[in-house]
């Protein structure tokens, strides 16, 4: 995608707009779905629960055939302004070369996730243009939600209404100062690893590019941090966010380093500006929500701030 190609902006959403639930990854029970419908309703939107998303095919929400079809129908129906999914795990990659977006391009509308759900924000920015949102899914949305306003829950639901977003992080050891301005893309670093020469391969060049990861083993960290950097994807950055590494492994003769120091090795010889502990993946009800594909500003200095331009 030619990066002076306009970047399409879904519409906001306001009260009274329907809204649905897909599962392109692993199945999701309507017991688990029930305190995001509640809290979606809250806002005053309308939910729509589609034919076959309870379908279930080991740990998948149904066959392959069945998650492209569920998904599909809600990239084709214009009354649809925005499409969670339901939650992560693994299958979403089985089924993005079998939908189509063309409909989705003529009739923007938020895709909302994270985790596996990067495959979907990668090959939408890469193939669209279009901005995605990294955010909670319905899987992580607390009992309570309704009462109380979590960063995760509070964040999307400003970001989804269109609110001018800033976050500001904490000031940790390995931040490297500086000030960029560029598109944000990312994700979680697993998936985006894994679509490395597909047509869902990330663009990074002149870009701030997000990252997060969750259960990982160290070594795994670093081979896919030497992945991105070999393959040209770290060299031309405008900056780099690093979010959440939650529950890391090592094994028995210790790798030695932190996944956070391990990401600072692979970016030691650019110049850009990169901030850690930024509150976003797979932290529970801290996980606030970014627009991918918006431009941002991100200034580094002790802590990092980040700022969605209008």
């Amino acid at each position: 995608m030619n990066r002076e190609t306009p970047i399409v902006i879904p519409p906001s959403l306001r009260p009274g707009d329907r809204v649905a639930i897909t599962a392109p990854a692993r199945k999701i029970s309507a017991a688990e779905l029930a305190p995001c419908v509640r809290l979606l309703e809250s806002w005053g939107l309308e939910v729509l629960l589609p034919e076959g998303l309870y379908a279930t095919d080991n740990q998948f929400a149904g066959a392959d055939a069945v998650r492209t079809q569920v998904l599909q129908g809600l990239l084709d129906n214009p009354e649809v302004k925005a499409v969670f999914c339901a939650r992560g795990g693994y299958g979403t990659v089985r089924i993005v070369d079998r939908l189509d977006f063309g409909q989705l391009s003529q009739n923007p509308k938020w895709i909302v996730g994270y985790s596996d759900i990067t495959v979907l924000h990668s090959h939408i920015h890469r193939q669209l243009n279009m901005a995605t949102m990294h955010a909670t899914m319905p899987i992580d949305i607390p009992a309570d939600a309704v009462e109380c306003p979590y960063p995760s829950t509070d964040t999307l639901r400003r970001m989804l209404w269109g609110e001018t977003m800033q976050y500001r992080s904490p000031a940790h050891e390995l931040n490297r100062s500086g000030v960029a301005d560029g598109v944000l893309v990312g994700g979680n670093l697993s998936i985006l690893y894994s679509l490395t020469g597909s047509a869902s391969d990330i663009d990074t060049e002149g870009k701030i590019l997000f990252i997060e990861d969750l259960d990982e083993y160290l070594y795994h960290i670093d081979r896919m941090m030497m992945n991105l950097k070999r393959s040209g994807h770290l060299q031309g950055l405008a900056g780099l966010v690093v979010g959440a590494m939650s529950d890391m492994h090592d094994n028995a003769i210790p790798f030695g380093r932190t996944a956070q120091q391990i990401v600072a090795d692979a970016v030691a010889e650019y110049a850009y500006p990169v901030c850690f502990g930024f509150a976003a993946g797979h932290i529970g009800t801290n996980n606030c929500a970014l627009a991918l594909g918006r431009r941002v500003h991100l200034e580094v200095d002790g802590g990092g701030e980040l700022l969605f331009m209008p």
